[in-house]
């Protein structure tokens, strides 16, 4: 029992309990990342935890996480529906990714509905606010 995971947040992310509440809640991300590493560490998991806004930066994470992790987590916010770099990093490598949405994505704007990851991840969470991450690592505990 144990592992690593790398729980990656893109971009404006940063901004979660400040940033449209209604619909992303009240949680900063520094409130997700700690509650998160609580619930795992009885497992013997680690999160390291990571956000940019920066489609770069996420892409360098990804590839030096083959590895370093058991899974990544990752919330890629809005580069879900225009980032072909992301989804080809995510290919390259063999962690297991699991894409975490707190909102609905197919209950927002058209533009939100296609994932151009989804295709290359272990799995998908949408809509379940940011219990959506606690899934994703329990999911990886699991399996």
């Amino acid at each position: 029992m144990g592992g690593k995971l790398l729980l990656l947040n893109g971009p404006n992310l940063n901004r979660l309990g400040k940033r449209e509440p209604g619909i992303y809640g009240s949680k900063t991300l520094s409130d997700v990342e700690k509650e998160l590493s609580a619930a795992v560490e009885p497992f013997e998991y680690q999160i390291d935890a990571k956000q940019s806004n920066h489609e770069g930066q996420l892409i360098d994470w990804i590839q030096e996480s083959e590895g370093s992790y058991d899974g990544i987590i990752f919330n890629p916010g809005g580069y879900t529906h225009t980032s072909v770099a992301i989804r080809d990093a995510i290919s390259s490598v063999t962690v297991p990714v699991i894409e975490v949405h707190i909102s609905n994505v197919h209950q927002r704007e058209a533009f939100r509905h296609t994932s151009m990851l989804a295709p290359v991840c272990e799995g998908q969470i949408v809509g379940l606010g940011t219990k959506g991450y606690f899934l994703a690592a329990k999911y990886f505990i699991e399996n």
